[in-house]
């Protein structure tokens, strides 16, 4: 019972990464994987006209950012998808985060028409039509730590114990030395490339985070004055140690 608590508890805290809402802008690339020029059949300018249309703030890639967007991770990312389609162009958007996660992506827009320009304006403007029902509206992302999962004790739930059978240490090597960068809302981990390994969100706990690694959704805990990742894996709960330097 605990466990399906404490599932449903990191659902709800979690729901925010893939809202877009959460970012403050997007960024258009200046060519797309499907076409040889820039802005070839005038692609980027639409693409930035609709997300204008569905209230995002916009630039493109090569532009030089406002001061109060210079943090990356506070942007998205987008990409026009052709997919493939018998006789018929087919199209969806997709929005990532400076990780690469796909935090949305659109229903498809499907067109039979034969001309080239014509077939692609239809079918962006058709995977438009899911995006302009999102009511896109700028939120700075917040955590919040539902009380209730403290009383219930959900957090010791998942702490390593000799008799807990499900837990299981992902550890084979020592592990690389992370650095933390502070955020608005907690700290990112990156690595000496710098790459964005972790992204950690402050709970009413200063020993406890809500932790996101690539697809893998957890919480990051001090035990015994080492960090560690706990997250689930086809019910199975990984607890990963973590080397990192605040």
């Amino acid at each position: 019972m605990r466990k399906l608590v404490f599932v449903f508890v990191l659902f709800s805290s979690f729901c925010f990464a893939q809202n877009s809402n959460n970012y403050k802008a997007v960024i258009v690339p200046l060519k797309f994987d499907f076409i040889r020029t820039n802005n070839q059949y005038r692609l980027c300018t639409m693409s930035k006209m609709n997300l204008n249309k569905a209230g995002f703030t916009v630039f493109y890639a090569n532009e030089i950012l406002p001061k109060e967007y210079s943090d990356r991770c506070e942007l998205l990312y987008y990409d026009i998808v052709k997919e493939s389609a018998f006789l018929a162009t087919k199209f969806h958007v997709e929005l990532k985060d400076c990780s690469n996660n796909l935090i949305y992506k659109s229903e498809s827009g499907y067109t039979k028409e034969k001309d080239t320009e014509l077939a692609y304006s239809k079918a962006l403007n058709a995977a438009f039509e899911s995006i302009f029902k999102l009511n896109y509206k700028y939120e700075k992302m917040t955590v919040t730590t539902p009380a209730v999962a403290l009383k219930n004790e959900v957090v010791p739930a998942i702490a390593p114990s000799t008799t807990n059978a499900a837990v299981q240490v992902e550890q084979t090597t020592a592990p690389e030395l992370l650095y933390a960068q502070a955020t608005p809302n907690g700290y990112q981990l990156v690595d000496a490339s710098p790459k964005v390994v972790f992204k950690l969100y402050a709970t009413s706990r200063p020993d406890l985070y809500i932790a996101v690694k690539g697809n893998n959704q957890g919480v990051f805990i001090l035990k015994d004055k080492q960090w560690f990742f706990d997250y689930y894996v086809n019910e199975k709960l990984i607890s990963e140690k973590v080397s990192v330097k605040f």
